[in-house]
């Protein structure tokens, strides 16, 4: 099957928008949970906080950037609002942020430690589950994916195969 025709994402966000929106008191936000995570860097010299990193990751792959390069390009060229919002620090002497760089992102996304990443993002995404009323199991989907070699279109997009189990 070609990815758009079976892709379980868009039925997955329609059962996310019937759900009521918790307010900010309820939930950890995610970049508490991403504070979870250990740095795996000596502090001394640590400009920018894991937690900032990672969010910003998060939203430059979000925003289809496929490549560690995509990744550093979209964070340099980030909106201000964006980068207030995640809590990048101002830079002192100009009227702006200061971002990582995309060396700084790849070498610490090669350094954390990914169980934990992927501990703290679940626990984010459980604490955004709604609680119902007698309910103590989660389900989940399994999801299998493949690129299919040589079918890579003029346009860059390719061939994707989608198995949920």
């Amino acid at each position: 099957m070609l990815a758009d025709a079976s892709s379980p994402i868009p039925p997955a966000l329609d059962q996310l928008r019937e759900q009521p929106e918790p307010s900010p008191e309820e939930i950890p936000g995610l970049l508490e949970r991403l504070a979870e995570v250990p740095d795996p860097r000596h502090p001394r010299g640590v400009r920018h906080t894991l937690a900032v990193v990672l969010a910003l990751t998060a939203c430059a792959v979000l925003t289809e950037a496929t490549s560690l390069l995509a990744v550093g390009e979209w964070i340099a060229d980030a909106p201000a609002h964006v980068l207030e919002r995640l809590g990048v620090r101002p830079d002192p002497l100009m009227p702006r942020r200061l971002v990582p760089a995309e060396s700084t992102v790849r070498r610490l996304l090669t350094r954390i430690d990914g169980d934990a990443l992927d501990q703290a993002v679940g626990r984010w995404l459980a604490d955004r589950r709604p609680k119902a009323a007698g309910v103590a199991d989660l389900r989940g989907v399994s999801v299998d994916g493949k690129s299919l070699r040589g079918t890579a279109k003029a346009n860059g997009r390719r061939i994707h195969l989608w198995t949920v189990k």
